[in-house]
């Protein structure tokens, strides 16, 4: 019985070192007798018990690495307190295993050595505008040392850039005079706007009413003359019917009666006022000048065609 049990612990021993189960992205070295020997997928995995052995134990996912804020100088000669996150990712178990007796120290340092080159060749205020660029570099000169170590650098992010107090309190009296020269000139672009839009308004509004008495004064004098057309061809119209009156019969009577009948109202008109005039020495001289009025009228009616 007690060499039964004895077995059953050697056969569970044997078991438990032959038969290895590894996770989702993950990834063990195995070295037999002390040498690499191959590397085992996720799933069921069975080894030689007591030759094989887990050397390593790497993780195929995306890890990110924080990096340790660290004084950096500018081409311009001044101090930034600048820290980083680093992201990667093992893609050869292998080479993460003896490629370098550290990895994740390794790329921490030369991620902040590549950083301190990158922004040594930048002066302070491009180091705000180029995150991206130095990110970028930072990532090309990590991924091409850490191949030798099988791993592959994914993407650097800078997190703070952090310039002394001085700096800060000069930059940002930099930021207010920018700020305040953009609002004068956008003060003074209004007004000059306002200036070419008042003048603009006065000028077509001098137009207009140049136009609109313009048009008054061609419309007055085309009244005028439709007046004094009219009044010609009324004038006109009385005459001729006039002058058809005298050439019907008992006309010139009738003219004759209508002279004489207003020479007697024009002096009795003058003699009803305080006026000085001639009359004749004979009254029975207006028989006479109203014969000589008719006579002149018969005179020309005989001239007429």
């Amino acid at each position: 019985m007690e060499i039964a049990i004895v077995l059953l612990v050697i056969a569970v021993l044997f078991i438990a070192k032959a038969v290895k189960v590894v996770p989702q992205q993950s990834a063990w070295v195995v070295e037999r007798l002390g040498k690499y020997s191959t590397t085992l997928k996720p799933g069921l995995n069975v080894l030689v018990p007591f030759v094989d052995k887990i050397a390593y134990e790497h993780s195929l996912k995306e890890i990110p690495l924080d990096v340790p804020s660290q004084v950096c100088i500018t081409k311009d000669n001044t101090q930034l307190h600048v820290d980083g996150i680093l992201y990667f990712q093992v893609t050869d178990p292998m080479r993460a295993s003896y490629g370098s007796s550290n990895y994740i120290l390794a790329i921490t340092q030369l991620a902040q050595t590549t950083l301190r080159s990158v922004i040594g060749r930048m002066e302070l205020d491009k180091t705000f505008e180029e995150r991206d660029a130095i990110n970028s570099s930072v990532v090309t000169a990590l991924d091409e040392a850490a191949l030798n170590w099988g791993v592959k650098v994914l993407r650097y992010e800078i997190k703070d850039l952090t310039p002394p107090a001085e700096i800060l309190r000069s930059m940002q009296q930099q930021i207010t005079a920018e700020r305040d020269k953009r609002a004068r000139i956008a003060e003074s672009e209004g007004r000059k706007l306002e200036q070419i839009n008042l003048a603009t308004g006065e000028r077509e509004a001098h137009i207009a009413r140049s136009e609109g008495e313009k048009q008054a004064e061609i419309n007055r004098a085309q009244g005028e003359a439709a007046a004094i057309a009219s009044v010609a061809d009324a004038t006109a119209d009385a005459i001729r019917k006039i002058a058809s009156a005298i050439n019907a019969p008992g006309g010139h009577q009738a003219v004759q009666l209508k002279v004489a009948e207003k020479a007697v109202e024009a002096y009795a008109q003058l003699a009803q006022k305080n006026n000085t005039m001639i009359v004749p020495g004979n009254m029975s001289e207006v028989s006479s000048l109203i014969g000589t009025a008719m006579t002149l009228i018969n005179g020309q009616q005989g001239k007429a065609p």
